[in-house]
């Protein structure tokens, strides 16, 4: 029997208020497991309005901002004792592996705990201001409500991305999950309520892009929108925001180079190319989804990638020694399906796997083979769009300024990988690639210590680190004077 869940709303547990459910599926198996409230414009009109409250009155405004950062570490200690929980859950609802998922919940821990820390050190400044008998300072304030909005690729990962720095800055927020996997936002809103916020603080509806996502992202109250996703529903939610001159953080998608050249030591560089491609079965924006070799180590290096990637082993995500889990949803399955279909037509070829898994230890999950791609040409639309599946393309490439060349040349500036022993040249790679993230002789590497956003259509804004909180502010000027007399009237001082 499948598990029936709540929504959360003003410090409350309730149905949608059509009463009505919809199914989220465990991808291993392909069958129904929870059934999730179908929100729809009335709840999120509830929610964002519980959130407009506990902003303007109630204990929310009236902490102090050590208090908040209290009640963030407070949350972060909760989510480390409930980890087994939390991650069996995401496990279910996503079908990532549960070695990732324990490191990554586990890990977002750490955002609750740093942004609680940073909370009480926002500081404005007093301002050698240039007008006699004039004290001039700034304060640095909270937006109001921040509708979060997150994917089903890492749902609780990425809720503590937008959640900890929001609420650190004194914002309240509607969150919404993806309907593929609103469990485990569910399951951390009982967290979130055990750890002492006010009601309202926090709220989650459940549903639909069509019937939560747009009335949500179109409120008149909402005064930020944070968005990760597709950069297609990226631009749809950013001409929405724009209409209401709302504030907008959005991290998008990615088609990453992860470049590899001949002075790189070659296994380390196998063992980055895997990392960027079939870890988290491909579905992450950071993907290095396009491998660009230099030609004279291009086919050894193809030779012992493929070799390697013919050993990952799949199966049930609960099994902490499978390496590659099934894709999280079926539409994106068939997504996959299909992008592997049109690099066969647009005459790449076929170095690995190319179709759906059938083996016995897959079932009737929703399995891609590891796949992979050589004689891509970097204008082929496997080159250029994002799968986010496990297909890799690999393009051949001469010098320094041909990898950059390539690895410039698309829509996206997510990432970027350099591989190579030579410092001149991971610095120079470094200053020339236009990726909000370069890693050298590593990859996927995150921090809530380090800014992350995109270049071009990969995104708007920073989530992580000190400038991820200023994300969620605004500065006011505050002018005093000190003179015995107002000067003449007429004329601006």
């Amino acid at each position: 029997m499948a598990d029936l869940y709540q929504t959360y709303i003003d410090g409350e547990w309730t149905d949608s208020a059509s009463g009505h459910f919809f199914e989220s599926d465990n991808p291993f198996t392909g069958q129904p497991w929870a059934l999730i409230p179908r929100c729809t414009a009335g709840d999120v009109d509830r929610a964002v309005h519980a959130a407009q409250r506990a902003f303007t009155s109630g204990e929310w405004p009236s902490l102090t901002a050590t208090r908040r950062g209290a009640l963030l570490r407070r949350l972060g200690d909760l989510v480390t004792e409930n980890l087994q929980r939390l991650c069996e859950i995401e496990v279910r609802d996503n079908g990532k592996l549960i070695s990732e998922i324990r490191a990554q919940v586990g890990y977002s821990a750490q955002w609750y705990h740093y942004f609680g820390g940073l909370a009480d050190k926002i500081e404005g400044a007093v301002l050698p201001i240039d007008k006699p008998d004039t004290f001039n300072y700034t304060r640095h304030e909270p937006l109001g409500v921040v509708a979060a909005i997150v994917p089903w690729n890492s749902p609780l990962f990425l809720a503590a991305w937008k959640l900890a720095p929001a609420l650190a800055a004194g914002n309240t927020v509607v969150l919404k999950p993806s309907e593929f996997t609103s469990a485990s936002a569910l399951e951390l809103m009982k967290l979130v309520e055990r750890a002492g916020f006010p009601r309202g603080v926090v709220n989650v509806v459940t549903g639909f892009g069509a019937e939560v996502g747009q009335p949500l992202v179109e409120h008149p109250v909402v005064a930020k929108v944070a968005f990760t996703g597709s950069d297609a529903t990226g631009q749809r939610i950013y001409e929405a925001a724009a209409r209401g001159m709302k504030r907008v953080t959005m991290e998008l998608g990615g088609k990453s180079p992860n470049i590899v050249f001949d002075d790189a030591d070659l296994d380390n560089a196998v063992n980055g190319a895997i990392s960027g491609i079939f870890a988290a079965t491909g579905q992450t924006c950071i993907a290095g989804s396009r491998l660009l070799v230099q030609q004279n180590v291009h086919d050894a290096f193809v030779n012992k990638l493929v070799a390697f990637a013919k050993t990952a082993r799949m199966g049930n995500p609960m099994d902490a020694e499978t390496q590659i889990g099934p894709v999280t949803n079926k539409p994106q399955l068939e997504k996959i399906l299909s992008y592997i279909e049109i690099a066969k037509d647009e005459h790449a070829t076929l170095a690995l796997g190319g179709a759906r898994a059938t083996r016995a230890e897959c079932g009737s999950g929703w399995f891609v083979e590891p796949t992979i791609f050589t004689g891509v040409d970097n204008r082929m639309r496997i080159a250029q769009e994002e799968v986010f599946g496990p297909v890799l393309a690999i393009i051949p490439f001469k010098d320094d300024d041909e990898a950059v060349a390539l690895g410039n040349d698309v829509a996206y500036g997510l990432a970027a990988g350099v591989w190579t022993s030579s410092i001149r040249r991971a610095l120079t790679m470094a200053d020339r690639l236009r990726a909000g993230t370069v890693w050298v002789n590593t990859y996927r590497a995150v921090s809530y210590l380090s800014p992350f956003g995109g270049y071009k259509r990969s995104g708007i804004g920073r989530e992580n680190g000190q400038e991820a909180i200023r994300e969620y502010l605004q500065t006011k000027s505050v002018w005093i004077s000190t003179a015995t007399a107002v000067p003449n009237p007429f004329v601006q001082r």
